[in-house]
């Protein structure tokens, strides 16, 4: 019901955008009345995000079926490929060392949105010149993907002990307004209510599992053994 609520709701908002964007094309000599026109297109497209994200919400909290499975080593590299040209922009260098044969009962596009949400959030939170890595590999228990910043590398293995507030993401997001915040602690949400009812765990580097901070600092990705492929 709520999710047919969200769909109608939708649908008057893509409207007004459609008559917002007309409204701009139409009057460019009105400079005062072309920027309230502006900031009001603005406003809607993030109504009609935050509606989107409410939406996959919803979507995530459904169990994947057996019958369709989808290998994570080929949709990984796909998706560092697409945000590779995001990272350069930002001068950040995006890198995946190993490889698995792990599969998961969803829809690749489920699939590839989680991954996005997650990987993107750390491309976010780096500053110049950062790095963020990705550590695919398998074990007796299953499959692991242990992301994050080098920065975070480093801590986990106990060769970096800066602490405080010199930590560089807590600078980047000082200023951050607070919907952009919630907005990804929201995505992160998504990513993990949709591996998590693939029967996969994830637990961010806040040591929250499921829980993401608004800053993310990491996320490992657990896919044991019963939900990989039969060898």
């Amino acid at each position: 019901m709520l999710g047919e609520l969200l769909h109608s709701l939708s649908q008057p908002l893509t409207s007004l955008r459609c008559s917002l964007e007309l409204s701009l094309e139409l009057s460019p000599e009105e400079v005062e009345e072309q920027q309230s026109v502006s900031v009001a297109l603005q406003q809607t497209e993030k109504v009609i995000g935050m509606i989107q994200l409410m939406r996959e919400y919803l979507d995530a909290e459904q169990p994947g079926s057996e019958t369709c499975r989808v290998a994570l080593a080929p949709v990984l590299r796909s998706v560092i490929g697409e945000l590779s040209s995001i990272a350069a922009v930002r001068d950040i260098q995006l890198r995946l060392a190993g490889t698995c044969t792990a599969t998961l009962p969803m829809p690749e596009a489920r699939l590839r949105l989680a991954l996005q949400y997650l990987i993107g959030a750390l491309i976010e939170a780096q500053g110049a010149s950062g790095k963020v890595m990705l550590l695919l590999g398998e074990g007796p228990a299953g499959t692991v993907l242990r992301a994050g910043g080098e920065r975070e590398f480093r801590e986990m293995d106990g060769r970096d002990q800066e602490q405080g507030p010199t930590n560089p993401l807590t600078r980047r997001h000082a200023a951050e307004p607070t919907s952009t915040s919630t907005l990804r602690r929201v995505k992160l949400a998504i990513a993990s209510r949709v591996l998590e009812a693939a029967g996969a765990s994830l637990a961010f580097g806040d040591g929250n599992a499921g829980h993401p901070a608004a800053d993310p600092v990491g996320f490992i990705l657990r896919i044991p053994r019963r939900v990989a492929p039969i060898a």
